[in-house]
Formats: C-alpha cells, sequence, structure tokens
C-alpha cells in the first residue's frame, strides 16, 4: 500500500530543480577526459554502479584501450578482462566493440563529425546498434555531444512518480517529453537536473526504505510504498 506525506499535488520540475541546486551544489557531471571516454562510460554504467565503471575505464586506459580504433581491433577476450569490474562483460565488450566499428566507419572515428550530425537522426543512428536504448542514447547525446535532450533512468522514474509527477507506466520517450515541455531547452540544465536527480535516487529515493525525513526533496507532496 502506499503511505502519502504532505497534500497531494504536484510540485513543478523547476520548482524540484532549484531546490536541489541550493541543497546539494553543482554534480560536475559527466566525469571524463574526453566525449570518447564518456561515450564508452555510458555503455558501461548499464546496470552497475559508477565506481565500477570507473575501475573499467582505468584498466582501458592503463592498457592503452581507450580509443575506438583499439577497442574494435582487440580481441573481444581482451576486452572483457579489462571491463570485467563493469559487470556484464561479455554483452558489454561486444556492445562496444559494435559501437566503435560504427564510429570509425560512419565518422572516422571523429567524436567532432559524429556530432555534427543532426542530434534526431544521430540517436536513431545510436538506437540502431546493439545494445544501444534511449538512455544509452541520450547519455552520449547531452554528455558527450552536448545537445539538449533529458536522460530518463530509474532514479527518474521512481522520484518523478513518487512526487505525483509521472504514473511510472509510461514509455521512454513519453517521460521524455513530459520533461523537455517543461524546462527550458539548455544543456547545462539538463546536465545538472539529472545529476542532481541521481545524487538523490543513490542517497535517499531508495527503492525499498526510502529516507525521506533526510532527502532535500522531503518536503514537496510525494508517497512512499509501505510494504506490510
Amino acid at each position: 500500500m502506499r503511505a502519502w506525506r504532505g497534500r497531494r499535488q504536484r510540485p513543478s520540475l523547476r520548482s524540484l530543480y532549484h531546490h536541489l541546486v541550493r541543497a546539494l551544489g553543482p554534480q560536475h557531471w559527466w566525469p571524463a577526459k574526453s566525449p570518447f571516454e564518456v561515450m564508452v562510460g555510458a555503455i558501461l554504467t548499464q546496470n552497475t554502479a559508477w565506481v565500477n565503471v570507473e575501475r573499467a575505464i582505468a584498466q582501458l586506459e592503463a592498457a592503452h584501450a581507450l580509443s575506438a580504433r583499439t577497442l574494435a581491433r582487440r580481441p573481444s577476450t581482451a576486452i572483457q578482462r579489462l571491463i570485467r569490474p563493469s559487470g556484464y562483460f561479455r554483452q558489454k565488450a561486444a556492445v562496444l566493440q559494435g559501437f566503435s566499428r560504427w564510429h570509425l566507419k560512419r565518422y572516422q572515428g571523429s567524436t567532432r563529425a559524429m556530432f555534427r550530425t543532426p542530434a534526431r537522426r544521430l540517436r536513431q543512428e545510436l538506437l540502431g546498434l546493439k545494445g544501444i536504448g534511449p538512455e544509452t542514447a541520450d547519455s552520449i547525446l547531452l554528455y558527450a555531444g552536448r545537445r539538449p535532450t533529458f536522460v530518463i533512468d530509474a532514479y527518474t522514474r521512481r522520484i518523478f512518480q513518487r512526487h505525483h509527477l509521472i504514473s511510472g507506466r509510461e514509455p521512454y520517450d513519453e517521460t521524455q517529453r513530459f520533461c523537455l515541455d517543461r524546462l527550458p531547452r539548455r544543456v547545462q540544465l539538463y546536465n545538472e537536473f539529472h545529476a542532481l536527480l541521481v545524487a538523490v535516487g543513490k542517497r535517499y529515493c531508495h527503492r525499498t526504505d526510502p529516507d525521506c525525513a533526510s532527502c532535500p526533496l522531503g518536503k514537496f507532496p510525494h508517497h512512499i510504498e509501505v510494504h506490510a
């Protein structure tokens, strides 16, 4: 069943954002040395914690394997060994190599050329690659390409659902459109808002036993699921 906290009404996205900025400050996302590293991280972070991605990227960098050309040419088993900390290493190695080969063939390995492609067309190209879904594609567009698109992840869905903004049953693109229609089209805002929501999801808005009392969004009307 559900337990209600506060009046049952929806806060605005802008009020949530400004409150989080004041409470948590800048998140400095995405931590990476190059756009290509961001793209690798976006693939590796699927279904794992960021600390595991950092370990995998450090191993790729130490092995001089953090480039499209090297990832495309090295044996799959070697890539699997390097990214093992990120989990699902066999599947992710295949996605990384498929992405790298596409990046070389389509854009000659140039991120600058890649991000000159109109965002909508580039998104469709990314979604056409095996193992890259909407969240990964949008992370690449926003964080590596600085294109104004809003990333929807599990934390975002959970927080928005608990604050009566969405039902939680909407498809990805509908939830994304909800955000894009209510916020200015600014890359920095989308970047910071998504990073802040991830911080709230990790620290407070847990799937079970959320810490609403300490959460910076706890003052806004929300509900939580109570399991008898």
